[in-house]
């Protein structure tokens, strides 16, 4: 079993910053892939940037310039810097990672975190 683990969301004026942190743990022989993905009331869930195993990135439009990803590999761990925090970007955030379990067999499974919420006041 693989688990992921969200922290560091909560309530900060726009303009100000956050930084998530999300830790898997369990049975994990190597992950692939690691994101970020939010969904506002009402919306569907959105990818808001992704980072390969290589540290290769991808942002949504909505947080080029703003948002950060990165990962520590030792400690099976993605983060997400967001700077310059808008309203819109009110929601619950989710990680996500792409993950090789040491048993079974040897082929990657994508998990979620819970979610937590990051909310932005005008």
């Amino acid at each position: 079993q693989v688990q992921l683990v969200e922290s560091g969301g909560g309530l900060v004026q726009a303009g100000g910053s956050l930084r998530l942190s999300c830790v898997a743990s369990g049975s994990i022989r190597s992950i692939n892939a690691m994101g970020w993905y939010r969904r506002a009331p009402g919306n569907q869930r959105d990818l808001v940037a992704a980072i390969t195993s290589d540290s290769t990135t991808n942002y949504a439009d909505s947080v080029k310039g703003r948002f950060t990803i990165y990962r520590d590999n030792a400690k099976n761990t993605v983060y997400l810097q967001m700077n310059s925090l808008k309203p819109e970007d009110t929601a619950v955030y989710y990680c996500n990672a792409d993950v090789m379990d040491k048993q079974g067999p040897r082929f990657y499974n994508s998990y979620w975190g819970l979610g937590i919420q990051v909310t932005v006041s005008s």
